[in-house]
């Protein structure tokens, strides 16, 4: 949708994609990165993610780091490359030109059929 735009971009950041869950010394899951409802991450948890969403935003599409390893070491944080000051796109990260149809296609679905299967599961839904 926005793969045309020099001006803006949207980019998956699978920081988190292949995470595994924190364990502490003895092997058992470290509760420091969590909160109280053992759900939510702690101060410390989203510390981690936004340093790892950090430098996901500062890797080339294609190259981009899949799992986070909660090391709670802020020497892991990477600085912006002097030679490339700015946060990774398709665009800059050399797909800018990618063999992908990117014209407006026509739906595979006419509009009517979305209407008439509305109308359809509302009638069955009432009975």
């Amino acid at each position: 949708r926005y793969e045309q735009r020099e001006d803006f971009a949207v980019v998956t950041q699978p920081f988190f994609r292949n995470a595994l869950l924190p364990l502490d010394s003895t092997g058992k899951p470290d509760l420091s990165f969590f909160a109280a409802d053992c759900f939510h991450f702690s101060v410390r948890g989203y510390a981690e993610m936004a340093m790892a969403l950090w430098n996901n935003m500062l890797e080339p599409v294609g190259e981009k780091q899949t799992y986070n390893n909660f090391t709670h070491d802020r020497s892991k944080l990477r600085c912006p490359n002097p030679e490339k000051p700015f946060l990774s796109t398709r665009r800059n990260s050399g797909f800018g030109n990618s063999d992908l149809n990117l014209e407006k296609t026509e739906s595979s679905v006419p509009y009517w059929a979305v209407i008439v299967t509305a109308v359809a599961g509302v009638l069955l839904g009432s009975l």
